[in-house]
């Protein structure tokens, strides 16, 4: 039987696993196996929320094992470290728990097709000083580090009865940027309930080029500018960092915009490890592939932000990985497949918090671009989240899941304060 392999289990490669694992796996047409370093799936749009505490991964994490125990595919917890191309062959690292002991050692796993899901990390761009000082938001155990950070500093201010002042400045205006802003604002009203109550938080919001959001429309651009304003943060466009220290990033001219928390949310690169598996790669370190998402090696398919056949986004994943369970599939059932993937552009939701969203839809619905802001826009924010889970747990398992975190809204802090 033929081993299908899948090396990280972001959105695309875990959606790949479990369509994989139902079209094929289930059937014994082929084995499924996905690889991660993790043993529990966040969705990678939700980071910001991880990093503000709203989002808690021990609840609304989705694990692996399960879901391979669901869809058909198997389950190996490792990260890759070396990639025999000619005897097609992985070799994993070994596993530590807390204190360092071995929990695996290393593994050598054989495939006969590998598809690469790795992702993506922020390029820093050589800045000097931000590797060292400022905290990324590129997995989850990134995201629980900045939180672990935010509230220790909160919790310095519970025992002041004077105002307190927490400055926080984040670089790169994107959507990871956009999004932590405002969802820091709406984390603030929560820190004061619970006993910060003089705290005052200090957002500054840094974008390099002319304006906020430069990959989406104007429009939604200004709008959201508009809403960062209302909220308070501080946004500043054409602001170049040239330099971070432990207590400020340094602008051209040799301005500081201090802060107690830095942030760097700017820049998308592959993953420096990729450039080293002998495949050809792009000049920000992606897998280049052809039309149908094959690599430089004909055993070899990338999806997801580690190549470069769309734009960053999980809507770019989820139609890659429908389109890879199509041709993998035909693959091994020794079926013609000669379709290429053709990437379509739906829109972009950017969320405000937890009661208003803003973006533009495209496709079928409007001619153009289609404006929506408010309530609406956030309700159809969720509903992605929605879709993501659809695929990975099926109908019932995903309403289920939908009733379980309206009951823990309900009995459980806003916040994970912990």
């Amino acid at each position: 039987m033929k081993r299908i392999v899948i090396v990280g289990g972001g959105a695309g490669g875990l959606e790949l696993a479990c369509r994989l694992g139902r079209s094929v796996g289930k059937k014994h047409l082929a084995q499924v196996l996905l690889i991660d370093q993790h043993r529990q799936h966040v969705w990678k749009p939700l980071l910001h929320e991880v990093a503000t505490g709203s989002f808690n991964p021990e609840l609304g994490g989705a694990d692996y094992l399960n879901l391979a125990r669901l869809n058909g595919f198997q389950f190996v917890q490792g990260q890759l470290t070396e990639l025999d191309r000619d005897n097609r062959q992985l070799t994993l690292a070994p596993t530590r728990d807390g204190k360092g002991r071995f929990l695996t050692r290393n593994q050598q796993l054989h495939y006969d097709l590998l598809v690469m899901a790795v992702g993506s990390q922020s390029a820093d761009f050589g800045t000097p000083g931000v590797a060292d000082h400022a905290f990324f938001l590129d997995g989850p155990e990134q995201a629980n580090v900045y939180h672990d950070h935010l509230l220790a500093k909160v919790q310095q201010q519970t025992l002041s009865d004077t105002p307190q002042q927490l400055s926080i400045a984040i670089v790169g205006a994107g959507a990871t940027g956009v999004e932590l802003s405002a969802e820091l604002h709406s984390a603030e009203r929560v820190f004061r309930h619970y006993g910060a109550k003089h705290l005052s938080l200090d957002l500054t919001l840094l974008e390099a080029g002319p304006r906020i959001l430069p990959a989406l429309n104007e429009r939604i651009a200004a709008k959201a500018q508009r809403e960062l304003n209302k909220l308070g943060v501080k946004v500043r466009t054409s602001a170049k960092v040239v330099e971070a220290t432990k207590d400020a990033f340094v602008l051209e001219g040799d301005e500081r915009v201090e802060a107690d928390l830095l942030v760097w949310a700017a820049g998308i690169k592959g993953a420096d490890w990729v450039g080293q598996l002998g495949l050809e790669v792009s000049r920000r370190n992606q897998l280049v592939v052809n039309g149908q998402l094959r690599t430089s090696d004909e055993h070899i398919y990338a999806l997801g932000d580690c190549c470069d056949a769309a734009p960053p986004r999980a809507q770019a994943a989820n139609q890659q990985a429908i389109y890879l369970n199509k041709c993998l599939g035909a693959l091994i059932k020794g079926e013609r497949f000669d379709d290429s993937f053709v990437y379509q552009d739906y829109g972009s939701l950017v969320s405000l918090a937890e009661h208003s969203a803003v973006g533009g839809l495209m496709g079928s619905l409007a001619k153009g671009t289609l404006f929506v802001e408010g309530h609406l826009a956030r309700w159809m924010y969720i509903s992605l989240y929605r879709k993501h889970q659809l695929a990975l747990f099926g109908f019932w398992r995903t309403l289920g899941l939908m009733i379980a975190d309206k009951l823990n809204g309900w009995v459980r802090p806003r916040l994970k304060l912990h």
